[in-house]
């Protein structure tokens, strides 16, 4: 009797723990479920608020049309190759740099003094804000050489790129297997032509996923570009000179009185956020498959 009385409270026992557990999961799901629905809901409403008042904007002028006056006509065609020139620039500075960066830390420094600190000077400037970047820009380019530049602006996104592709350079290099590069080098290939012909090749996808990336990152950044490049109500193509550029423009527009400017924003913004977006499934696209 004593041993039956003794397994039936042990049953009890773990019967209460089990629907305790299952109570505490319930919970933790029900939470999860709830803070993701509002999580989307909240996307689906900017996004919405976004597409509806962007599309009804959109027109052939707003490509071929410079910014315009307060209560005139215009587009946001000086906007958009100011944008594509300074971003344009600015990877064209960050990738070489970032994937040679890279390529040390892994082939050539991989546990060595140098490369720790240039990891952990890396990883200070992918988390360090974007104004930082432009206020230093501006101290060392835009303050001395008395005048904004379009070139101080894509030297200023080129900053903030330049963590982004150097990691992800990194961590692509990285993942490639020491036995490529010792049958490489047992069939007696330099270790530059190893590095170009085995390392290279097998992280490419994974490198350019980073360099999508980077371009993603900053083609909506506006604070750098208001301390480096401004803006310039015409069109140019002299990156010596300030250059309007979609961020800047949708910043000053967006807070002005005037609709037809408010218009115009919202338009830039939709432009933006599909670039964004297309940038980032091509990007999905071309990273490399995990196989289970």
């Amino acid at each position: 009797m004593a041993n039956s009385a003794s397994a039936t409270a042990s049953v009890r026992s773990s019967n209460a723990i089990v629907r305790s557990r299952l109570r505490k999961n319930a919970i933790i799901r029900a939470l999860s479920i709830a803070a993701t629905v509002a999580g989307l809901s909240l996307l689906a409403w900017i996004l919405g608020d976004l597409l509806f008042k962007g599309f009804s904007t959109l027109s052939v002028s707003l490509f071929t049309m410079d910014t315009p006056p307060p209560g005139s006509a215009g587009g946001l065609a000086n906007a958009i190759i100011g944008s594509l020139l300074i971003t344009g620039i600015g990877i064209l500075i960050a990738t070489p740099i970032g994937i040679l960066a890279g390529t040390f830390l892994i082939e050539y420094g991989r546990g060595s003094t140098l490369a720790e600190v240039i990891r952990f000077v890396n990883d200070m400037l992918v988390s360090a804000p974007s104004i930082i970047i432009g206020l230093f820009v501006y101290q060392v380019i835009v303050a001395p050489m008395h005048h904004f530049s379009a070139w101080a602006g894509a030297i200023a996104l080129g900053i903030i790129a330049l963590p982004i592709i150097v990691r992800t350079t990194q961590d692509m290099l990285q993942l490639v297997p020491d036995a490529l590069r010792e049958a490489a080098y047992a069939l007696g290939a330099p270790k530059w032509r190893v590095i170009v012909v085995v390392s290279y090749r097998a992280a490419f996808q994974g490198m350019l996923t980073g360099v999508l990336l980077a371009i993603a990152r900053i083609s909506g950044e506006t604070a750098p570009l208001l301390f480096t490049a401004l803006s310039n109500p015409g069109r140019t193509t002299d990156m010596s000179s300030p250059m309007a550029s979609l961020p800047v423009v949708i910043y000053n527009f967006a807070g002005s009185p005037y609709a037809d400017w408010q218009n115009l924003a919202w338009a830039g913004a939709l432009l933006i956020t599909f670039s964004v977006l297309t940038l980032n499934i091509i990007a999905r696209s071309f990273a490399p498959k995990t196989r289970n």
